[in-house]
């Protein structure tokens, strides 16, 4: 993803892959309300929704959510495997110009005053060193890119051990087994497709350090917990998790940045760790591009870990949550029953819904407009260059000045940015915005939409534009004025 928002704004880039092939397993299994918007925002969001299946249904920590169809025109999670998911990001990527490099695995990096030096494959005949402008790790929990930069993961050891697979059981009787609870963990058994399910077991208080995980293995803990394998036979992949949870201490040391689970791990409640991968991807490649370019200073970058950041320790908070709500025992069984219970309150169900598909997130921005600093509602449009609704302005990976009745000076102050800066006109008959997070708002005169979706200045109807702000924001964001 982040490859794609390089090329998208003219950036040279190259994916150093360390797999020759894209291995097929299954993993992660969905995306949620927030990631669908951003790949909505450069229109390939139908090629997942062609392929996946809309859930109406969430849930924390096994515990059902409802979801608000007013907040998002994707309200609802998408069931699609990561398999699939890299196929068609591998596929943009290609469109795009990426160059991708297999079998190209990062054994050095060492940075100075003008770029970044990549040691690929050293002391085998592959050997080879790529030089950089900059180098983003987005490698893996394990990143290799994070350790040779010397940046420390803090966070907290693991308390159990899940166990996960794609398996057949000729002998399940049921359609699905949806986190069953008993003594020592719980399992689960859901049917991604006809024929095969996927089979999840979870035992706490037994921390496992094996890395190599067996059938039998899994077998066996299915046996434990659920009294029978139901026939368990012909795995097509097998792994293992916990609730270890760590965060990077900094997300830029020099030219050197981390994206994704190469910055942040944690128990995978709420399938957060793709979605939240994804969204770095999309707030780091227009700033990093911007640098690049030299249309926006370096300090542009810091930006990246004030945002994101906060971002990673919310999800780390809120999966230790739900990995202590799913501890076995009868003190957490109360628990349960009583968290049910407010879960019913729309306040609560909200502020959980919030947190798994991330659509409440605000950044530090200009002005005290509510919107400010949020990501914007796709309202329907009637714009100056036929977009019929916002993320159609976002297509091309551009930040877009979006004159929505405010008029005034905002036509000749966006001729400061010609080039960087799209300025559009248009009208909408959405009078108010869903804002999640604040409720519905009147909808803004004028906005100043980042390449992300998110606000980085708003006005509204019957005010007179801020334009010391809007100077400011366009500064911050998108580097100064041109001369003349």
């Amino acid at each position: 993803m982040l490859a794609c928002e390089l090329r998208l704004a003219g950036v040279d880039v190259v994916v150093a892959e360390r797999l020759p092939e894209p291995t097929g397993e299954s993993r992660a299994g969905g995306i949620h309300s927030r990631t669908l918007e951003v790949l909505d925002q450069r229109g390939i969001v139908e090629r997942f929704l062609e392929i996946g299946e809309l859930q109406p249904v969430g849930h924390f920590s096994a515990l059902f959510l409802d979801f608000d169809e007013s907040e998002s025109r994707h309200p609802f999670p998408l069931m699609i495997l990561q398999s699939a998911i890299e196929r068609l990001l591998e596929e943009r990527a290609t469109e795009l110009g990426v160059r991708i490099r297999r079998a190209s695995e990062v054994t050095g990096v060492s940075q100075d005053e003008t770029g970044v030096s990549v040691e690929l494959n050293a002391g085998t005949p592959d050997a080879a060193t790529l030089r950089a402008r900059y180098l983003v790790g987005c490698d893996g929990g394990r990143s290799a890119v994070r350790k040779l930069a010397g940046i420390d993961f803090p966070g907290t050891a693991a308390t159990m051990t899940s166990l996960i697979g794609d398996v057949e059981l000729p002998d399940m009787t049921e359609d699905y087994i949806w986190v069953r609870r008993v003594e020592g963990g719980d399992y689960s058994a859901v049917a991604f497709e006809p024929g095969w399910y996927r089979v999840i077991t979870s035992e706490y208080d037994l921390v496992d350090p094996d890395e190599v995980t067996t059938f039998e293995q899994l077998r066996d803990a299915l046996i434990r917990l659920a009294g029978t394998d139901f026939g368990m036979t012909n795995p097509r992949w097998i792994s293992r998790f916990n609730d270890t949870a760590r965060q990077a201490a900094q997300y830029r040391q020099g030219r050197v940045l981390l994206a994704g689970d190469a910055a942040h791990i944690h128990f995978p409640a709420g399938g957060q760790g793709l979605n939240m991968g994804v969204q770095d991807a999309v707030n780091l490649g227009w700033k990093l591009a911007s640098v690049v370019r030299g249309t926006a200073p370096e300090s542009l970058l810091d930006t990246y870990h004030a945002e994101r950041h906060p971002i990673g320790e919310r999800v780390l908070h809120n999966t230790r949550a739900q990995a202590a709500l799913a501890r076995p025992g009868a003190q957490t069984d109360a628990l349960r029953d009583v968290f049910s219970e407010l879960m019913v309150f729309d306040d609560v169900n909200t502020k959980l819904r919030h947190m798994l598909n991330a659509l409440d997130i605000r950044y530090p921005a200009e002005g005290g407009h509510e919107l400010a600093g949020r990501r914007v509602f796709d309202a329907d449009l009637k714009s100056s260059d036929g977009a019929e609704c916002v993320y159609e302005l976002l297509h091309g990976g551009r930040p877009v000045l979006l004159d929505l009745g405010a008029g005034g000076e905002l036509a000749a102050l966006a001729r400061g940015w010609a080039g960087r800066v799209d300025f559009v006109e248009a009208r909408s008959e959405d009078e108010v915005w869903p804002v999640p997070g604040v409720g519905e708002i009147p909808a803004p005169a004028a906005v100043l939409i980042r390449p992300d979706g998110h606000a980085a200045w708003a006005v509204s109807h019957g005010d007179a534009p801020d334009t010391a702000a809007l100077r400011t924001a366009l500064t911050t964001w998108f580097g100064p004025a041109l001369e003349g």
